[in-house]
């Protein structure tokens, strides 16, 4: 915490006093990383949300998605390994990594329950294996697998991963054959 404090030139009272703790400074980073605004922003409020949810192409849907994803985990996948890293050694940030991984799944869930409303799931794949799929490849430790690891460009990763669920989690049939090809 004195590290942020004399990086952003104020004493370590004034970090306290507006912020409140470590897990409070890594709420409001990571809040701030996820709506890619100075301000944290509720998931349902945040850019392009309005815009996925309207699309009814689930093609293209998914490839919008994609396209609001990667950006957010460009800007969270380095706070969120911080905290990973430090969660274990830290009750309250280890309570916080708790509380947005079960929140994550809970978003991943609206997003599948959208394309399931279409009728456009793969037949033989649940709701729950199709959130599972999107929240696992829809985090910040397999966007730093490729990204990080492999030299992936973000460009690449966001490609790459809505071709993959639209091939892994749609129908083929006629109620997703209205958008563009996989």
């Amino acid at each position: 915490m004195q590290a942020v404090a004399d990086s952003a030139s104020v004493s370590i009272e004034t970090i306290y006093l507006s912020i409140g703790g470590k897990a409070s400074l890594v709420r409001y980073l990571i809040e701030t990383a996820l709506s890619g605004t100075d301000e944290p922003v509720p998931a349902q409020r945040r850019e392009g949300v309005a815009e996925i949810r309207a699309e009814p192409d689930p093609r293209h849907k998914l490839r919008l998605f994609a396209a609001m994803v990667r950006p957010m985990l460009e800007r969270l996948a380095p706070i969120w390994q911080v905290a990973m890293e430090a969660a274990p050694s830290d009750s309250e940030l280890n309570s916080l990594v708790v509380e947005l991984k079960h929140r994550h799944v809970g978003s991943m869930r609206l997003v599948v329950e959208d394309i399931a409303e279409a009728g456009c799931l793969r037949p033989g794949i649940s709701k729950d294996i199709a959130r599972d799929v999107v929240w696992a490849m829809n985090s910040p430790e397999f966007y730093r697998l490729f990204v990080v690891g492999r030299g992936w460009t973000g460009e690449m990763f966001e490609s790459w991963i809505a071709d993959a669920w639209v091939r892994l989690l749609l129908d083929d049939g006629p109620a997703s054959a209205g958008g563009e090809e996989a």
